[in-house]
């Protein structure tokens, strides 16, 4: 006789009995799904893995330290059989089945009752995918169309322009350090909803080529403005274009809050009474240099890291950065931003007490194809920089994570 079809169902287990028995890995993997759905979790367990103790330690189910028994399915509504004793298995679930309790089963899935989709998630959406026993009920399979499905959500691809729901507002979208495998999923979908797009130069280029054709790129480098009016026409051309009834994305290098004047284009829409979303984005000043083998704390060398902009050079009255402190703390010092000021900034940290040889490391077009890094130290970097023609994008790591790690490839 030929196999029915499982009947897919979502069940509303809130304040529900579910018992679990059973406390390894199986029980690891599904416990916060459904303690997150608000279940009753009696787990049943003579031992559970580390992650399912601290669960049972924070309340969150509630946990009898022994074999199962006949009869600890009682008044529950769902039940997970994932013990290592193929007996007790056989035993719970027949009395799953005498009660009439829906039951999935580990170790023999052909005799439970229910069987557990690969599901994931994406704005609301839960996707569930369960395959037939005829097409082999291949996990990795099953997983990959989920992944597959779960994605197509996320940046765009499974809905249809038309049926997309746009809302006039804007987005701040981080884009991250320049790879556009980077940028967060939430912001690719984004992008992919967007009827504009305003992207920075230190944007990640190839993905506005993932652009549909109907959609708007604005280089933001490009809108016409006085030296002194850069940011308030960024700010005019954002309340312009959600004014048309448009859902506006600006893309930014990094992550829109780390030197990337997002807070002020927030203000802006603020006072413009525009709705405005904030996408948090990977920061370069932690991601490349990390890309180039740096980490910028480890143990044992340096316990904190500071990032700074280097844009202003330190006698610059514009410039807020204390650098005699930053001379004395004997962590890793992040610059962005500092590649033509790097030797004034060199002077400065070791005249007010950081050694000569400290190292130093710039990691030009960091976490894309075009990436390089070199090496000196404090007394040396103007003269590498000059010499090796390192040029903007790059970020600046300064101290001894630069050499605790594997020598740079030549």
């Amino acid at each position: 006789m030929a196999e029915h079809p499982a009947y897919p169902v979502g069940l509303r287990l809130s304040g529900r009995r579910v018992v679990v028995l059973g406390g390894g890995q199986v029980a690891q993997r599904r416990l916060p799904a459904l303690i997150a759905a608000g279940a009753d979790v009696l787990l049943v367990s003579p031992a559970a893995t580390a992650s399912v103790e601290a669960m049972a330690d924070a309340g969150e189910l509630s946990w009898l330290r022994r074999p199962y028994q006949d009869g600890d399915l009682a008044d529950a509504w769902y039940a997970l059989i994932a013990t290592s004793d193929h007996d007790a298995n056989t035993r719970a679930s027949a009395e799953a089945e005498r009660a009439r309790v829906w039951c999935v089963r580990a170790d023999d899935a052909d005799a439970a009752t229910a069987w557990t989709p690969a599901t994931g998630h994406s704005e609301g959406v839960t996707v569930a995918v369960l395959t037939t026993r005829a097409s082999g009920r291949d996990p990795r399979h099953t997983a990959a169309v989920r992944d597959a499905v779960v994605e197509g959500l996320r940046d765009g691809t499974l809905v249809a322009p038309h049926h997309r729901t746009r809302t006039p507002g804007v987005a701040l979208v981080g884009g991250g350090p320049g790879d556009p495998d980077l940028i967060t999923v939430r912001g690719r979908r984004l992008l992919a909803e967007a009827d504009v797009v305003i992207a920075d130069r230190l944007g990640p280029r190839d993905l506005l080529a993932e652009l549909p054709p109907h959609v708007e790129v604005i280089d933001a480098a490009k809108i016409p403005y006085g030296r002194s009016m850069a940011q308030e026409a960024i700010n005019n051309a954002l309340v312009e274009h959600v004014k048309q009834g448009k859902s506006v994305v600006r893309l930014k290098g990094g992550d829109p809050y780390v030197f990337g004047r997002g807070m002020e284009e927030v203000i802006a829409l603020t006072e413009a009474g525009i709705p405005c979303t904030v996408v948090p984005g990977i920061s370069s000043s932690v991601s490349v240099p990390g890309a180039a083998g740096i980490p910028v704390t480890h143990r044992g060398v340096a316990h904190e890291f500071t990032v700074v902009s280097g844009h202003v050079a330190p006698d610059d009255p514009r410039s807020l950065v204390d650098w005699a402190s930053l001379a004395k703390l004997t962590g890793t010092l992040v610059i962005l931003m500092g590649v033509d000021k790097i030797g004034r900034i060199a002077e400065t940290l070791v005249a007010h007490g950081k050694s000569p040889d400290t190292p130093v490391a710039l990691v030009q077009e960091g976490t894309t194809a075009a990436q390089r890094r070199v090496d000196a130290t404090l007394a040396t970097v103007a003269g590498t920089v000059r010499a090796q023609d390192v040029r903007p994008p790059a970020v600046i790591v300064v101290g001894p994570v630069v050499t605790v790690g594997p020598a740079p490839a030549a």
